[in-house]
Parts: structure tokens; C-alpha cells; sequence
């Protein structure tokens, strides 16, 4: 998630403090992605550097509104034009350490996997309570939440094959290495 990209299109909408900045972002993505506001602050500082925003000038820090300039317009306009790519979604964490694991060879994939899986079931849970929870009309949420709550599925769903794959390549008389073949079909007796 691009919190750069996401700043920019909340100011978009109307001048902003950092605090009221979490605050909507924090109700737009229905509290599923924790932002802190150390991280608010530290992108619109870089966003600022790069010429993306400006701040009102007041004395009270904390009070001072950003505000995008043309350039964050333009940079926002061509976010929006452009479909986001695998690549830049980034590396899955969960999907590095099981190949790591696979890989390695000596730990206890599917200790790993039910682990995981656990995990996995307690976040479907807290996010189906957190869906059904939501105001009819607050589609935001509902496109956040049901993005979560399909990636989820669909981890459990990876997280079975893990486990099958891990499986098949522990059995004694697998043959990983081997090319699967199609067993032969059954000869006929010759007459005699």
C-alpha cells in the first residue's frame, strides 16, 4: 500500500492536517491498515521535500493544514491512470519464508503451516466481524474489507497446497525428481 499515494488523494479532496490525515485514512480503509501518525509525518515530509505539498504558514504546528500543489495533482492524476503492477505490491513475506523453509529442509513445514493457518483463521474472523459491522453505505470500507477478506481466503487456500506439496515431498517412495508418468496400461493376456 502507497501511503504517499494515499495522502495525495485524501488532500485532493480538502486541505488537511497530519492528525485529520490518519484519521481519514485510518475511515477510508475501515481501521485495516494501521497507519501511525509518525508515518504520516514522515511521508508528508518527504512529499514535501519533493515538491508534492505545502504547508500554511501558522504557529501552531499541529494546526497547519498541507495542502497538494500542482505538482502532487499532476503526481496523483498519473497514479490514478496507471494499473498497479505485481511488482509493486512487493515481496510476500509469508510466501519468502516457506519456500525458505522448503528449501532449507530441516524444519517442521507443517508445524509452520499450522501455525500459520491459525493465524490465518483468527485474521478471516476479525475481518467477517469487522465487515458485518460496517454502515450499509460506507462502500470505501466495504471494498477494503472484502479485498482483505478474499486475500485471506485465498492464503488459506496457498497455505493447503503448501502443506500437500510439503507432504508429497516427505513421503519415502516420492520421487520429486523424477517426471511424472502416466501409469501404463494394463497388458493383455496373450492366448496360448
Amino acid at each position: 500500500m502507497s501511503v504517499k499515494f494515499a495522502l495525495l488523494a485524501l488532500l485532493s479532496r480538502q486541505p488537511s492536517t497530519t492528525y485529520q490525515l490518519r484519521k481519514d485514512f485510518d475511515e477510508t480503509t475501515s481501521n485495516s491498515w494501521p497507519l501511525n501518525i509518525g508515518q504520516v509525518s514522515s511521508t508528508l515530509q518527504r512529499l514535501q521535500r519533493d515538491g508534492l505539498v505545502v504547508r500554511d504558514e501558522h504557529d501552531d504546528d499541529d494546526a497547519r493544514p498541507w495542502h497538494l500543489t500542482d505538482q502532487g495533482h499532476r503526481e496523483l492524476e498519473a497514479w490514478w491512470a496507471d494499473p498497479v503492477s505485481p511488482a509493486q505490491r512487493g515481496r510476500d513475506e509469508l510466501v519468502i519464508k516457506f519456500a525458505l523453509a522448503v528449501a532449507l529442509g530441516d524444519l517442521d513445514v507443517h508445524d509452520l503451516v499450522q501455525k500459520q493457518r491459525s493465524a490465518t483463521h483468527r485474521t478471516l474472523h476479525d475481518l467477517t466481524r469487522l465487515r458485518r459491522g460496517l454502515d450499509a453505505d460506507d462502500i470505501a470500507g466495504r471494498l477494503v474489507l472484502d479485498n482483505h477478506v478474499f486475500l485471506t481466503e485465498a492464503e488459506l487456500r496457498w497455505l493447503d497446497d503448501v502443506e500437500e506439496t510439503a507432504a508429497r515431498r516427505r513421503t519415502p517412495d516420492a520421487t520429486h525428481h523424477a517426471p511424472r508418468t502416466t501409469p501404463a496400461a494394463p497388458r493383455e493376456r496373450s492366448a496360448r
